[in-house]
């Protein structure tokens, strides 16, 4: 599968993402759908969140929702990223402030082999009816964005039973029974890229790989546990023609080896400033980042000046897509939110004679 090139007059964020000339450095939120708004809050008083997802109409509601209130540049698709696991049996729920809570979790070959392939359009319509509603919706200058989350992630989540700090069952399965811990990964790569293409498919404009927890791990661990399974889903998303995002959080120290993995842009979180950042990725990768959500809890001045300072040290270069070091935190003045927007598209506007085409 593969699609045409971008034509000159692409969205912001597609261009930016080719590390094309921009008028200005596009921008948007992780979990920008949902948490600081209040029409999103509404709805959660009647419906849990996988009711959302699994409602089309409803949930592209959701999607749209941030895009109703400030300029952004892309619209991210309103999911979760156990859906697919959802999709294949895999019985969980998730428990607001806490997260995926599994019933069964799988740390044995018996669990792991039973594990089985998605068909998206089989056991997740919803997701794909919802990036063709949302797609219908805005204007092509606006991207959509889908994801899904990384093969250590999901792993984690299936293996702990629940969110964890020390990752200590997900670490004794994989350096215990690594047999078991190679057939789990595979079985979640298959899964991944089944679903990352069914999006591209329903319309996707690009995607971003959620590997949240891959920090956790040592570059040596990464290499042999989890970078083969990371490369092969690049490779699939590679050959359809657009671009993908790879996301980690506090994996500094991995960006050496998650380079190499196949993504055109690189997610980076706030714990290194995005020019050292950008320095160790090689500035033939775009990158994504990365203001500290934090930062959004401060008063407007403070806010806009550690944005500045992350517009500094993107220097203009092609290829930087703003947006914070991780997802917006609950709590986050939605006031701060718009102000931040609009500061980034009109401080790191250019005149328009200098934006050419590539």
């Amino acid at each position: 599968m593969t699609s045409s090139p971008q034509p000159a007059d692409a969205g912001v964020f597609l261009r930016a993402a080719r590390r094309q000339a921009v008028p200005y450095t596009p921008v948007w939120f992780m979990r920008q759908a949902g948490r600081v708004l209040p029409e999103y809050r509404e709805l959660r008083t009647r419906w849990t969140l996988l009711d959302i997802c699994r409602q089309p109409q409803l949930c592209a509601e959701v999607t749209l929702q941030p895009l109703r209130r400030m300029p952004l540049d892309a619209a991210v698709l309103f999911a979760d990223i156990m859906l697919p696991l959802v999709g294949v049996g895999i019985e969980l729920e998730l428990v607001d402030e806490v997260g995926p809570v599994i019933k069964e979790p799988i740390r044995d070959r018996k669990r792991m082999s039973a594990l089985r392939a998605l068909v998206p359009e089989q056991d997740v319509p919803f997701v794909l009816e919802t990036v063709r509603l949302v797609r219908d919706e805005i204007a092509p200058a606006r991207a959509v964005l889908g994801f899904a989350g990384g093969p250590f992630t999901l792993a984690a989540y299936l293996v702990e039973g629940r969110p964890t700090r020390d990752f200590a069952q997900t670490k004794a399965l994989m350096h215990g029974s690594p047999d078991v811990w190679h057939g789990l990964m595979g079985r979640l790569t298959g899964i991944t890229v089944a679903y990352l293409l069914a999006q591209v498919r329903a319309g996707v404009d690009a995607v971003q790989l959620f590997d949240s927890w891959m920090g956790a791990l040592d570059r040596d661990d990464y290499q042999a546990h989890v970078q083969p399974y990371t490369r092969r889903i690049f490779e699939a998303v590679r050959r359809t023609g657009i671009p993908a995002i790879h996301f980690g959080v506090n994996a500094s120290t991995l960006l050496g080896e998650v380079k190499g993995d196949g993504a055109d842009i690189i997610g980076v979180d706030w714990r290194l400033p995005l020019d050292e950042a950008w320095e160790r990725i090689g500035f033939d990768k775009g990158i994504q980042g990365n203001l500290d959500p934090g930062a959004l809890m401060a008063p407007p001045d403070a806010m806009l000046r550690k944005a500045a300072d992350v517009l500094r040290r993107a220097e203009g270069r092609p290829g930087h897509i703003f947006n914070l070091g991780h997802g917006l935190l609950a709590g986050t003045p939605l006031d701060n939110v718009i102000r931040l927007v609009d500061f980034v598209q009109s401080h790191s506007a250019v005149p328009v004679a200098s934006v050419t085409a590539e």
